[in-house]
């Protein structure tokens, strides 16, 4: 296993600062019902933030790091990806998700990404610079939430493997390269054997060379999943990974905001 289920995101909270919280039940384009979980900032700073779980779905890991978004100015969506097979509500410790992961399409997982970005551009006071941040799976998906024609500010995904064979047939980032409307971060670590430094430099090449603003950071020593274990495991990576996404956050925002706190 590459995460430990009952970790949380190692990053101090802010006391006061998210201003609100809620579980919600979103409907996708093809009918899909599925669980969020919407945090809203108490002093917004113009920017919004869709989360793409890993494999677990929406764990209480996700929803910790929306609270995590929120307290920093940040209004925040995180969701389920298995609303499809596995229904409403959600996931206890100990799930047994990876027949819903096996079940999953790229088809369904980008409706379910288009609905969450739409409700979180629905709310009152809603923000008016959208990212996305995934995980493994969900990292890859937000490399490919920048073809979805969704206006994104930018994408972040945490590594998400850019080359090969996706989950449910999700076309591979580095070919679609070129549909890329958003600027990139992508987070990966050193150590990391499921996605090899070739793999890592084929997406930097594609990037650089349709013009795309990227950074793709790779952290030495850092295994598979380092940001979504315990706190004071790879504490240095995760540390540097948080200061990278409010930066990537800061440094493409369209609407004059002050800086988010770290």
């Amino acid at each position: 296993m590459c995460f430990d289920h009952d970790s949380r995101p190692p990053i101090l909270p802010i006391a006061g600062g998210a201003l609100d919280s809620t579980e919600l039940t979103l409907t996708a384009a093809d009918g899909n019902r599925f669980t969020a979980f919407l945090a809203r900032a108490a002093e917004p700073s113009g920017a919004g933030m869709v989360i793409l779980p890993d494999v677990r779905g929406l764990h209480a890991y996700y929803e910790e790091l929306a609270l995590r978004f929120a307290e920093r100015g940040i209004d925040a969506i995180a969701f389920d990806w298995f609303g499809r097979t596995a229904g409403l509500g959600r996931r206890e410790e100990g799930h047994d998700y990876m027949p819903h992961v096996s079940a999953s399409t790229w088809a369904g997982q980008s409706a379910d990404i288009v609905a969450a970005t739409a409700h979180l551009r629905s709310v009152d006071g809603a923000p008016a610079d959208i990212f996305t941040v995934g995980f493994c799976f969900g990292g890859r998906d937000s490399f490919l939430a920048a073809s979805l024609d969704l206006d994104l500010a930018g994408v972040i995904g945490f590594y998400g493997s850019p080359v090969g064979p996706g989950r449910g047939g999700s076309p591979e980032p580095v070919a679609l390269a070129d549909r890329i409307a958003s600027p990139v971060l992508g987070l990966f670590g050193g150590a990391d054997q499921a996605i090899p430094p070739e793999a890592i430099a084929s997406f930097e090449a594609a990037l650089e060379q349709l013009g795309v603003d990227h950074r793709l950071v790779i952290y030495p020593g850092a295994p598979h999943s380092f940001f979504d274990r315990k706190a004071a495991d790879y504490a240095e990576a995760s540390e540097g990974a948080w200061a990278e996404v409010l930066a990537f956050i800061d440094g493409h925002r369209k609407s004059a905001k002050p800086k988010v706190d770290a």
